[in-house]
């Protein structure tokens, strides 16, 4: 097994596919007469996000044996973002996920991931365990946890990591990739108890822990041992919780052209902040401006902004 190249200062384990967006607002894919093919896949976005803002990003998935897999890695490259554990699946076909455009709110997606999508095939064998160890930064999402042997993978990689510092989990839950939310609760719970950082929504709370209060939530969070607690409410803002601290953050007021994407971009300004050193108002504040600039853009991946965007924004808004 080659390892990654250089010392990657975030490694991220997960979805890799292509978002085919219409460039059409507001109708349904059955009246849509064209679509822009983007990289996608919130893992691999979490990391086109983290190197924008200078970071040194390698994402761990697979691609399908076809143009789409070859247009991913070419993509990748483009973006920065350390393909090197990227492998090709021989017999799967690289996923392609849809969505429609209703703004401001309604962005509903379409996956292709059928059979399975190469992704959830990452296998331990696919792991540089040293690197996992190694790494500043681990990034690892809900969806990984839904099948074999992707989920194994995820494990060997926790335990490798033993929860060290900085450890994030996004609880990322899409009722599509599991058989019923009792499985997913299972699954997820069962690996609070290895990870440092939690972030998600509420209905992502409500499925990891019980709870869709967001301070409730982050309690539980951190009842697991999550030393910081992240959840997302949408147009009401941020909630960040440690044992010590709580930390509000409102919404930007923007004009949303496609809310896909902007939390992932969130991710990346987390990874970024959290790697800084940055205190946690600062980090949240950093990171619910770039979710929302991304919210304003039609594209995911090559709209994430980089840090003096962000920056610019905050104090546009201070």
């Amino acid at each position: 097994m080659t390892r990654m190249q250089d010392a990657p200062e975030i490694v991220a384990l997960g979805r890799l596919g292509v978002d085919l967006y219409p460039l059409q607002s507001g109708v349904g894919i059955e009246d849509v007469t064209s679509f822009g093919k983007y990289l996608g896949g919130s893992a691999a976005n979490v990391t086109v996000a983290a190197a924008r803002h200078g970071r040194h990003s390698a994402l761990i998935s697979r691609v399908g044996d076809d143009p789409f897999g070859r247009y991913l890695l070419r993509e990748l490259d483009d973006l920065g973002v350390d393909r090197s554990r990227v492998t090709v699946d021989p017999l799967l076909k690289t996923p392609l996920t849809f969505c429609e455009i209703f703004p401001p709110d309604d962005f509903p997606l379409y996956f292709y991931r059928d059979p399975k999508a190469p992704d959830l095939n990452i296998d331990a064998d696919q792991l540089d365990l040293d690197a996992v160890r190694a790494t500043p930064l681990l990034w690892l999402t809900a969806t990984g946890l839904s099948q074999e042997p992707s989920r194994s993978a995820h494990l060997a990689a926790l335990e490798a990591r033993a929860r060290a510092r900085h450890t994030v989990l996004d609880l990322d839950y899409r009722p599509i990739f599991w058989n019923d939310p009792a499985a997913a609760s299972a699954q997820i719970g069962a690996v609070l108890d290895r990870v440092t950082v939690a972030v998600g929504n509420r209905e992502e709370c409500e499925i990891a822990v019980g709870e869709t209060d967001p301070h409730r939530a982050a309690d539980a969070l951190l009842a697991h041992g999550v030393e910081i607690a992240i959840v997302k409410q949408g147009p009401r803002g941020v909630l960040a919780k440690t044992r010590e601290e709580s930390v509000e953050v409102p919404p930007l007021i923007i004009d949303v052209v496609n809310g896909l994407g902007a939390g992932d971009a969130f991710g990346g300004a987390l990874c970024h902040g959290l790697l800084s050193g940055w205190p946690l108002e600062r980090i949240i504040r950093f990171a619910n401006a770039a979710g929302a600039i991304v919210a304003s853009r039609l594209e995911c991946s090559t709209a994430m902004p980089n840090t003096a965007e962000v920056d610019a924004v905050i104090a546009k808004g201070d």
